[in-house]
């Protein structure tokens, strides 16, 4: 009887953290199709506080596991908040694991993150230690200090930071002082008072100047493209095209696959089609990049692709869904010795897709399965309806009747997040279910699926943690000392 007990305990463990690694793979607070954003932070919010109050030493792991910025930011400020009573060893371990991953959060999130510090009212010594460090291990601090101004100066006040030079009287003695001798901060003084000034500074920092000074818009745009980051660029393509005053300089090399693929069906269908090549190679580019980092080597694989009606996404993630199907789609081929995609609406070319009709699965997995793959890859947000279940008895009478030995390997990777159940939808308990924010992330979740499948035992999982843990922070980092009581 208490086997059956522990096995029970263990199993419960396994399916909990399965479950809150899966949301925060795909869940970013946002609204989707078919959720609202209330609901999906309800959900997401309880998720953390119930694996991190029964699972600490993993919900801190969590965060080698490339889960997205916005559920990193979560485990970082929770952590942060608590943790009186935990041990030095694992208190070392948890302070490596949130400066590595405050580290590699874009600038922009990691200042948002310690300035949550001073909103949610955490101020110990382990917070303060982060914050310090944070600052410390910026290559260009003057360059923060202008571009994240209000969020750099909070975040000192809050932690009692001590700054050196002049970064100081730049954040707090005002700056309109005559003349400061680092360069950017005398570039932003200067840009209050001359048009030209604004040119060298941070683009969110010169959009402001230039309407004081009454600069046209499409003459700021064209002068001030050196300055604008890849995403700036993304955002303000689509108005520079409709107003046909300034071209934006976008080099598609410097974009991720995802993003790419996004910016792509942004796009009407006549320059998708008038420039079709382009964009081919250009994903095709960003796919094997990504391969470069990650490599993943695969055999004869068929892609089932959902590009239905609800893969456009929400006013908050427009056509995500859809933007993940198309750069999964690249990264497989690229990854395959035989490659075959099956959409669930046909397209002769992946780059016409767009978002129309309703889901069925079902024609097209039987398509993929027939095709005699060696690995059949679903993307989908598994609100299959035309007809109702039709894929969930495909995979039923495929598995118990066609496959019972599991020659082809079936996983289903969703890049939506359920918020009424706190999990993602599944096609069938025949099949692993992963969440996948990003095409990218394509090659850890093929490694992930065997614990989302249940037949990994809970010490597998705890193993596999701790691996990433250690290759992600390593000895010299678990060394550091961050172990200060709040």
């Amino acid at each position: 009887m208490t086997t059956n007990s522990t096995n029970r305990v263990e199993q419960v463990a396994q399916e909990d953290l399965v479950m809150f690694i899966n949301a925060c793979l795909s869940c970013t607070g946002q609204r989707e199709f078919y959720d609202d954003a209330y609901g999906q932070r309800v959900s997401i919010d309880f998720l953390h506080d119930y694996i991190l109050g029964n699972y600490r030493l993993l919900y801190a792991r969590c965060l080698a596991l490339g889960i997205n910025h916005f559920n990193q930011a979560q485990i970082i400020l929770k952590l942060l908040a608590s943790g009186k009573n935990i041990s030095p060893e694992h208190r070392q371990e948890e302070g490596a694991l949130i400066a590595h991953a405050l580290k590699t959060l874009p600038p922009q999130r990691g200042w948002g993150v310690l300035q949550q510090l001073r909103h949610r009212r955490i101020n110990n010594r382990r917070s303060r230690a982060i914050a310090r460090d944070y600052l410390s291990m910026r290559r260009d601090v003057s360059f923060d200090a202008v571009k994240y101004r209000p969020k750099v100066r909070a975040i000192a006040s809050h932690a009692h930071l001590k700054l050196q030079g002049e970064l100081g009287t730049f954040l707090f003695r005002n700056w309109k002082q005559k003349t400061y001798e680092t360069q950017l901060f005398e570039q932003f003084r200067q840009a209050h008072y001359s048009a030209e000034a604004i040119y060298h500074l941070p683009f969110t920092v010169a959009e402001g100047l230039a309407a004081k000074h009454k600069i046209p818009r499409h003459v700021f745009l064209t002068g001030i493209q050196q300055q604008m980051t890849v995403g700036e660029k993304l955002r303000f393509q689509g108005v520079a095209e409709r107003t046909n005053k300034v071209e934006i300089d976008l080099d598609f090399g410097r974009l991720p696959l995802t993003k790419l693929a996004l910016y792509v069906l942004s796009l009407p269908w006549s320059t998708r089609q008038q420039q079709c090549d382009i964009f081919h190679q250009a994903l095709e580019r960003s796919a094997r990049a990504v391969l470069k980092k990650a490599p993943l080597k695969l055999g004869k694989v068929a892609a089932v692709l959902d590009c239905s009606y609800s893969s456009s996404g929400s006013s908050e993630k427009r056509r995500r869904p859809l933007g993940v199907a198309l750069a999964s789609h690249y990264l497989l081929k690229a990854a395959s010795k035989s490659y075959r995609d099956f959409w669930t609406t046909p397209v002769e070319d992946a780059l016409q897709v767009s978002p129309r009709g309703q889901t069925d699965l079902a024609t097209p997995l039987l398509a993929a399965l027939s095709s005699g793959a060696e690995l059949v890859v679903i993307v989908s947000d598994g609100c299959e309806n035309f007809p109702p279940n039709g894929a969930a008895e495909v995979l039923r009478v495929f598995r118990t009747k066609l496959d019972p030995n599991r020659r082809t390997s079936i996983i289903h990777c969703n890049p939506v997040f359920n918020s009424e159940d706190f999990t993602l939808r599944t096609l069938s308990p025949t099949i692993p279910t992963v969440g996948l924010r990003d095409a990218e992330d394509l090659p850890t979740m093929l490694g992930f699926a065997r614990f989302a499948e249940g037949s990994a035992p809970l010490s597998e999982l705890e193993a596999y943690l701790a691996e990433r843990v250690q290759h992600l922070v390593g000895a010299q980092l678990l060394r550091q000392e961050y172990g200060c009581s709040p």
